[in-house]
């Protein structure tokens, strides 16, 4: 029986991040009432002139660089003709011929694996169209409504090459991507409100053979598992058409999320079925070197070289290091809480701050659907309390309640510390009476202890802890207990 192989790319599409459309000054605004953001340049009026966003270039070209792509100099717009009811000039302006960015790549980890890299053929700008609507809420309709607000919002295209192998490797792809793209600052990357979207062309060839099978596309796809899913329906649909007798046709397929399934839409079309031409109302657009060089200045530090420094510098695990990173704001919350410190008390305090943040701060946010934006502990705030740990004023219990009510009231770490009284106390002799009169009201324990369950030292250590309202130093009053107890310290 013959084994097959997948061959996957990926159509990206994502929004720039303007205020106004590509063409027109028309606002970007999602979830503005249908048609109230539209003008005769972007419903394609006859004698209507476009202006290209400046904007919009330099955030299709900062992202082209942070994925290592070639800029193009000189590049052109063309038209591409296609008839559909949401497309009011009946031609959408993009690029073909000359597209602003080619031959970049992008490394993938998927599962945290061996690293992949993917090569992206390349990234083009061009207009979005408007949006059709077959429902009103839950009531589907028997005809369609027309909401022209996205058209002319500028968009950029992400082609990749047919390099990924699997649903796994598409899912890294668009996760890797998406994040570095809100790294670079140049889009939100929302698939829920179609700023990022994705169409997928699959194939299937036996294992060994060089040439590509026949593709079909699909689309409808508005999240990243939907995309993954997709993709594993559509390779097992191939196998086992192939396998059956059958031949796979080169076609457009939309994704069903309610069957799981992909179903026909229409015959896949060529490049010369949209009849490119060049655009005569938009001169090609020529890019100086010095407006290049400001882009690659303007691009942040990037996820990959951010993970390796703080695994460099600040010593946290590779793990650590991708979840701080996933997303910058997080990882910008980390640095800034890290900030006032010193470069070497930076590299002790890092991973008990990782923990705050990733276990205690993104714990609770996430159980009220808040994202770190929304968090009432600023970063300076979990950096003091984490700091006020590390110099031995308050126990990880005393921290723990601090947190609470940083969480819930707000305030300052150290006013909340003096205020209830939660000062650790270190002093062996405040601690030793404590100690005393726990042994004195805890003879079955203690008689345990001696009689060799070491580990019921633990009880006698939380009833200490207890009377000292939380405030006692756990490792002075469990050696303490040791001493006392002439039990061998651990």
């Amino acid at each position: 029986m013959t084994t097959f192989e997948a061959v996957i790319g990926l159509e990206v599409h994502v929004q720039i991040k303007t205020e106004s459309k590509i063409f027109c000054g028309c606002p970007t605004t999602f979830g503005a009432e249908p048609n109230s953001q539209i003008c005769p340049v972007c419903c394609g009026y006859p004698g209507v002139l476009p202006v290209l966003n400046r904007r919009a270039v330099e955030g299709l070209v900062r992202a082209a660089l942070a994925v290592g792509c070639s800029i193009n100099p000189r590049s052109t717009f063309a038209r591409k003709q296609y008839f559909y009811p949401d497309l009011p000039k009946d031609y959408q302006i993009s690029q073909y011929d000359l597209p602003l960015a080619i031959n970049g790549t992008l490394d993938i980890a998927p599962g945290g694996g061996p690293a992949r890299r993917i090569r992206i053929h390349r990234i083009h700008l061009e207009e979005d169209a408007g949006k059709l609507l077959h429902a009103v809420g839950s009531r589907a309709l028997d005809y369609s409504l027309v909401d022209l607000n996205r058209t002319g919002v500028p968009l950029m295209e992400v082609v990749s090459e047919p390099d990924l192998r699997s649903p796994e490797e598409a899912g890294a792809y668009l996760d890797t991507l998406r994040t570095l793209l809100r790294y670079v600052g140049v889009s939100d990357c929302d698939m829920e409100k179609g700023s990022m979207r994705c169409d997928a062309n699959v194939s299937i060839r036996p294992v060994g053979q060089e040439a590509l099978g026949t593709k079909a596309e699909v689309k409808n796809m508005n999240s990243i598992k939907s995309v993954r899913d997709a993709i594993a329906h559509e390779i097992a649909r191939q196998i086992e058409l192939v396998t059956g007798g059958g031949r796979v046709v080169q076609e457009t397929r939309l994704w069903d999320q309610d069957t799981a399934s992909t179903r026909s839409m229409r015959s896949k079309e060529e490049a010369h079925d949209y009849r490119y031409f060049p655009d005569p109302d938009l001169v090609p657009l020529e890019l100086s070197k010095d407006f290049i060089e400001e882009q690659r200045r303007a691009l942040p530090e990037l996820p990959e070289a951010r993970r390796a420094r703080y695994q460099g510098e600040w010593g946290l695990s590779a793990y650590d290091a991708g979840v701080l990173t996933g997303e910058k704001t997080l990882s910008d919350f980390f640095e800034a809480a890290l900030g006032p410190l010193a470069p070497a008390e930076r590299k002790d305090a890092a991973k008990p701050l990782t923990n705050w943040l990733t276990t205690e701060l993104l714990g609770r946010l996430n159980g009220l659907k808040k994202t770190i934006e929304e968090s009432p502990v600023s970063p300076g705030q979990l950096g003091a309390l984490v700091r006020l740990v590390q110099k031995g004023t308050l126990n990880s219990k005393a921290a723990k309640t601090v947190f609470d009510t940083m969480f819930t009231a707000g305030g300052d770490p150290e006013a909340i510390v003096k205020a209830k009284g939660l000062v650790q106390v270190d002093d062996p002799g405040a601690i030793a009476g404590w100690v005393d009169e726990v042994i004195a009201a805890n003879a079955k324990i203690v008689a345990d202890v001696k009689g060799g369950k070491a580990s019921a030292v633990g009880a006698l250590v939380g009833q200490v802890m207890k009377k000292s309202g939380g405030r006692a130093n756990p490792q002075t009053v469990q050696r303490l207990l040791q001493e006392k107890l002439a039990v061998p310290q651990i």
